[in-house]
C-alpha cells in the first residue's frame, strides 16, 4: 500500500477500508490464537521448563506485536514489519519444537505475514511456520507420516489462497475508496459550479429587472422634470413625473418582495402593454397606438413577464434614441406562438446594429423562454422590433 492509497484523515466518504480495520481484526484473531495454546501448554503433561519455554515464547508474541507489528501495519513500514515477522517466526519455531500443541497459534500468526508483506513474499515465512513442527517429529518420532505431510501441505495451500484473496480484497477496497472519493469530489465541484452559475444567473436577472424598470423609470422622471422646468405651466409634466415615481416605487417593492412585475398586478398583459404605450405618448408627445390581432388567450407568467419587459425596453429606446413622431405596439396571437411588435417611424439605424446592454438583455430574456428577437430597420425608415415566443 503506497502513501497515496492511504485514506485521508477524518471521515473518508468511502467508509472504513481493509487496512483501517486490519489492526482490530488481526488483534481479535491473534490474541485467542496465542492464549489458547498457552493454556493447553500450561495445563498439559510437560515438564515445567518445557512449559515455561513454550508458553514464554508464545506470550512474547503479544508485546512483540504491540511494539513492532502494529506500528508497522499502521505506518506501512516494510522494514520494521520484516523484523517483526522474523522475530515472530523464531519465537514460534522455539515454542513448537518444545510443545507441538503450539501449532494452534498458526491461525493467528499466518495472517500477520500477509498483512505485512505482499502475498508472494508472505508465503516464505508462512511456509517456514507451517513446517516448523516437522524437525521435532523427525527427531523424536522417526519418519514423517502421510497424515502430517498432508496437513502441512493443506495448511500451506490454504494460507496461499487466503493470502492472495485478502490481497485482492484490499486492492479492490482501495480502488473503490479512490472511485468514491473522486465521485464525492466531482459532486462537490458540480455543486459549487451550480451554485456559482445560479448566483450569476440571479445577478443577471436582477440587473435586467433593474435596467428594465427602475432605471427606465428614473430616466423618465428626469426627462419629465427637465421638460417641466422649460415650461411656463409645469403642472402636467410634474403630474406625469409623480405617477412615474409611484410606479417605480411599486416596481422596487415588487423586486424586493420577489413578486411579479408591478404593471401586471391585477391586470392582463394587453392592459399593461396598452398603459405603457399610452404613457409613452403622454411623456414624449408621440402619436401611439396599441393593437391586438388574433384571439387573446392567457399566457404562462414567465412569457408575460418577458413580453412586458421587452415592450418596456423597446419603448424606452423609442423615446431616447429614435426621434420618432409615432410608435405602434401590436400583439399577434398565432396558433402556437405569440408575437410582440414595436414599430416607430424614427431615424432608424445603419445595419449592422451594435447591441447594447438593453438589446442584449431583451434577446436573452426572449431566448430563455424559447423565443427569438428580431430588429429590422434602415437609416431614415424607422425601426421594427419583433419578439416571437411560444404560447
Amino acid at each position: 500500500m503506497t502513501p497515496e492509497e492511504r485514506p485521508r484523515p477524518g471521515g473518508d466518504p468511502a467508509g472504513p477500508n481493509t487496512w483501517e480495520s486490519s489492526p482490530a481484526v488481526w488483534e481479535i484473531l491473534l490474541v485467542p490464537a496465542i492464549l489458547l495454546p498457552v493454556v493447553l501448554v500450561v495445563t498439559g503433561g510437560m515438564t515445567v521448563p518445557g512449559k515455561a519455554v513454550a508458553a514464554g515464547c508464545l506470550l512474547a508474541v503479544l508485546p512483540l506485536y504491540l511494539l513492532l507489528g502494529r506500528p508497522a501495519m499502521t505506518a506501512d513500514d516494510l522494514r520494521r514489519g520484516t523484523v517483526y515477522i522474523a522475530v515472530l517466526v523464531v519465537l514460534y519455531c522455539v515454542a513448537v519444537s518444545v510443545a507441538p500443541i503450539s501449532t494452534l497459534a498458526l491461525f493467528g500468526l499466518c495472517p500477520q505475514c500477509f498483512v505485512i508483506h505482499p502475498a508472494r513474499t508472505a508465503m516464505i515465512p508462512v511456509a517456514v511456520l507451517s513446517v516448523a513442527h516437522i524437525p521435532r517429529h523427525l527427531f523424536l518420532d522417526g519418519p514423517v507420516g502421510y497424515e502430517l505431510l498432508t496437513v502441512t501441505v493443506v495448511v500451506i495451500l490454504f494460507s496461499a489462497v487466503f493470502g492472495v484473496w485478502s490481497e485482492r480484497v484490499t486492492e479492490r477496497s482501495a480502488e473503490r475508496a479512490a472511485l468514491i472519493r473522486e465521485l464525492v469530489d466531482s459532486r462537490t465541484e458540480v455543486a459549487r459550479l451550480s451554485a456559482e452559475r445560479g448566483a450569476m444567473a440571479e445577478r443577471e436577472r436582477l440587473a435586467g429587472e433593474i435596467h428594465d424598470t427602475l432605471a427606465q423609470g428614473f430616466t423618465s422622471i428626469i426627462m419629465l422634470v427637465q421638460a417641466a422646468q422649460a415650461q411656463p405651466d409645469p403642472a402636467r409634466h410634474l403630474r406625469l413625473a409623480v405617477r412615474t415615481a409611484r410606479e417605480n416605487l411599486a416596481e422596487a417593492r415588487a423586486l424586493i418582495a420577489a413578486l411579479g412585475p408591478a404593471p401586471l398586478d391585477g391586470s392582463t398583459l394587453e392592459e399593461a402593454l396598452e398603459r405603457l404605450t399610452e404613457r409613452l405618448g403622454e411623456e414624449a408627445g408621440l402619436a401611439t397606438a396599441f393593437t391586438v390581432h388574433g384571439r387573446s388567450r392567457p399566457l404562462p407568467p414567465a412569457v408575460e413577464v418577458v413580453l412586458l419587459r421587452v415592450a418596456q425596453e423597446a419603448l424606452a429606446n423609442v423615446r431616447r434614441h429614435s426621434g420618432a413622431g409615432r410608435a405602434d405596439v401590436g400583439m399577434v396571437y398565432g396558433p402556437e406562438t405569440v408575437t410582440l411588435e414595436v414599430r416607430d417611424d424614427g431615424a432608424g439605424f445603419e445595419p449592422p446594429v451594435t447591441e447594447g446592454y438593453g438589446l442584449r438583455g431583451m434577446r436573452a430574456r426572449v431566448e430563455q423562454v424559447g423565443g427569438r428577437l428580431l430588429v429590422r430597420g434602415a437609416r431614415g425608415t424607422g425601426t421594427t422590433l419583433t419578439a416571437e415566443v411560444p404560447g
